[in-house]
This record gives structure tokens, C-alpha cells and sequence, in this order.
């Protein structure tokens, strides 16, 4: 439930107040090797001229659309706020299609790419309300991971929990372990609404900020960034990174070498409506 002090950050007719950045990779960590040399290292080869390809926002009828432009090019993008903000509480409505990995960025920094992530990883292996620190040491920080259930026909029909327990990277148990609060996967997979709009809410309060997040009402994870536990993960360069303000962003992602096309479909795109904010 919202109230009168909550202001829209998207008009339903325009992208006024947000401008379009590419999906550009900086530093893995505040001071630490650049992605691309990591990806050198592992035999992958980064994106080439990534700001040459940002993504297509639009509005139709009164939703805002994200998508790779061109659909399948496997370049990915944002749509960030031309205002920074500190202390908030951001609620939005989103229907992405399957597979598509999105989210919903706080503290971003304006023109390279750290801040929190609130994952909405809607695809294999993906973790939906939980976080991620894109160029904080990547930490991830998830209750669960969900996978999909065919119909008859072979067709996406819902969401499962992920039988594996495992996505690409570290073992779920150690990412839970990161949240102060978590909810229950059975749980969320009753809130969370297969093929309409579900609400997210996040708020994100201090310097190094709590972060909470709630689904059509649950709370699904909550993470104090100061007490993270992660490889390279340094909560004193992290502050100082990205200080006590910042902006707010909305993802199309990339196809990388790990997930390819479990990344984002073709036709895939995010949706978005009824994007409103309350500074704390």
C-alpha cells in the first residue's frame, strides 16, 4: 500500500526524467581488475563497443518497455534517472517475459556502472528479490533460485524453485547466508503472479544502506551491505564509491558466454508501470 507522499517517477507517456546509458562493464571491485580482463582470463570475450548498442525504451500504452534493440542483437542497456537520491522507498509494478533478465538499480553511480542491484532475474537459475553488487566484488545475495515449468505443449507455464539449488557461481546456502531476512521459496512462489503484473517494492536506507525487498506484499529478502560476506567485497570502498546518494535504473541485460540465450530471449523485453518513489 502506497500513500500521497509517493511521487511518480514515470509519467506513463514518456521517458521524461530518465535518459537511455549502454550496458557498459567497469571494475569488478572498487580498485580491482576491469571485467574485460577477467573475461580474457576465462577464455570469454567481452561485449565489442557495448555504448555503441544501448537498449530501446518505449512507451506503449502507458508501460514502459524495455528491450534489446535490436531484438536477439545480445546487447544490453538502462534506462537510469537523471536525479540522484538518498534514502528511499521505490514501488513499481513489472511483467517480464521469460526468459529475461532485469532488475532495478539503487545508488548507481551516474556514468559507470557500480551500484546495489534488486535482482528480477526472470530466467534460469535466476534470483527474483534478491541482490546483486554490480562492481562490489559481485556479491549475490539471493533466498532461492527459480527455474521454469513446461506445459503440455513444451510452453514456459510458471515458475519452480531451481532443483539444482545452484546457479552459475557460488552454492545458494552461502548466498542466503548473506540476508538478514529471508522468506520461504514456496512462499514466494504463491505470491509471485505467472504472466501478470507483481509489484516490487525496495527500500534502501543509509550510508551503506539496508536493503529491503517485498513481492505483492512479501517480504522477500532484506541485506545489510555493511556485513557483507564475500570475496573482495570491501564495505569501506564500497562507501566511498558510491556515497550516500545516487541513481535509480532499470535493466535490459546482455547475452554473455555463461547463459547465452537463458539470458534474455529474442523477442524478450521487461515491462514497467506505476513507478513512483518516497525519499526517507
Amino acid at each position: 500500500m502506497v500513500d500521497d507522499q509517493f511521487v511518480p517517477l514515470f509519467d506513463g507517456t514518456s521517458t521524461a526524467g530518465w535518459r537511455v546509458i549502454p550496458r557498459v562493464y567497469g571494475t569488478v571491485r572498487p580498485g580491482g581488475p576491469t571485467i574485460a580482463e577477467v573475461f580474457r582470463e576465462q577464455g570469454m570475450h567481452p561485449p565489442v563497443a557495448p555504448e555503441e548498442h544501448p537498449a530501446r525504451w518505449t512507451v506503449e500504452d502507458g508501460v514502459l518497455v524495455g528491450r534489446q534493440d535490436p531484438p536477439g542483437c545480445g546487447y544490453g542497456g538502462y534506462l537510469i534517472t537523471e536525479r540522484a537520491y538518498g534514502d528511499v522507498e521505490l514501488v513499481l509494478e513489472t511483467k517480464p517475459d521469460w526468459p529475461a533478465d532485469t532488475g532495478v538499480m539503487v545508488r548507481r553511480r551516474p556514468d559507470s556502472w557500480e551500484g546495489f542491484q534488486v535482482l528480477l532475474d526472470h530466467r534460469p537459475h535466476g534470483g527474483i528479490g534478491g541482490f546483486f553488487g554490480n562492481g562490489l566484488a559481485s556479491f549475490s545475495a539471493v533466498p532461492f533460485t527459480v527455474d521454469v515449468e513446461h506445459d503440455a505443449d513444451g510452453r514456459p507455464a510458471g515458475l519452480r524453485i531451481d532443483d539444482a539449488g545452484v546457479g552459475p557461481g557460488t552454492a545458494i546456502a552461502h548466498r542466503r547466508a548473506q540476508l538478514s531476512q529471508a522468506c520461504d521459496a514456496e512462499e514466494f512462489l504463491h505470491a509471485w503472479r505467472w504472466g501478470e503484473w507483481n509489484e516490487l517494492r525496495v527500500r534502501c536506507v543509509g550510508n551503506l544502506p539496508r536493503l529491503t525487498t517485498w513481492v505483492n506484499g512479501l517480504l522477500v529478502a532484506e541485506l545489510d551491505t555493511a556485513a557483507i560476506d564475500w570475496p573482495g567485497y570491501d564495505p569501506q570502498a564500497v562507501a566511498r564509491t558510491l556515497g550516500p546518494r545516487g541513481h535509480i535504473a532499470l535493466e535490459v541485460h546482455d547475452n554473455d558466454a555463461i547463459s547465452g540465450l537463458d539470458r534474455w530471449g529474442p523477442d524478450a523485453a521487461c515491462r514497467w508501470r506505476n513507478i513512483r518513489i518516497r525519499e526517507l
